[in-house]
């Protein structure tokens, strides 16, 4: 799918955006290659993994109890998808691409980058990157911050952005 698209994208001669797709696409070969190396992960020695539920919240009509590690993957789903997309929009705006959306990037549509299979089902992750990702992709496209900010060359959502698109609810 990423040839393809990469193939669409030099044929408009969107060379911004085929610049991101492959920064991206890069990026996703070696988080998948590290991830490889812990296979053979011993979640029986992880005490984040079985530490006690804290948090709950709501996903596909359904709650979910988390623990403060499942938080902090949940914001770094939502902040990951927020920096992709500003990325993704910066380039169609570089590239004067006035047609599409940001669900036409091939970051939204894949939506696994930051993901290693730890404490989250993969289909939520993708569902809070892809909210990250719309956010950002706005702010990129349109030379903004309205959702989130740029700190120390990382871009990642206001706090009260990412609490209304997370919405965690103290169980303790």
């Amino acid at each position: 799918m990423a040839q393809q698209r990469a193939a669409q994208l030099q044929t408009q001669r969107r060379f911004a955006q085929y610049r991101y797709q492959q920064r991206y696409v890069d990026r996703l070969r070696q988080q998948q290659q590290e991830i490889g190396n812990w296979r053979s992960y011993d979640y029986a020695r992880d005490p984040y993994f079985y530490s006690a539920p804290t948090y709950r919240y709501s996903y596909g009509g359904r709650w979910y109890d988390t623990n403060q590690y499942g938080v902090d993957y949940l914001r770094q789903s939502v902040n990951s998808g927020y920096e992709e997309g500003f990325y993704a929009g910066q380039a169609d705006r570089e590239d004067r691409w006035s047609g599409g959306s940001y669900r036409d990037s091939y970051g939204y549509q894949d939506a696994n980058y930051g993901y290693d299979g730890r404490y989250i089902d993969q289909s939520q992750y993708n569902h809070y990157f892809r909210e990250g990702f719309q956010r950002g992709y706005e702010d990129g496209r349109n030379s903004r911050d309205q959702y989130g900010q740029n700190a120390n060359g990382r871009y990642s959502l206001l706090a009260q952005v990412l609490s209304q698109i997370v919405n965690f609810r103290s169980i303790r």
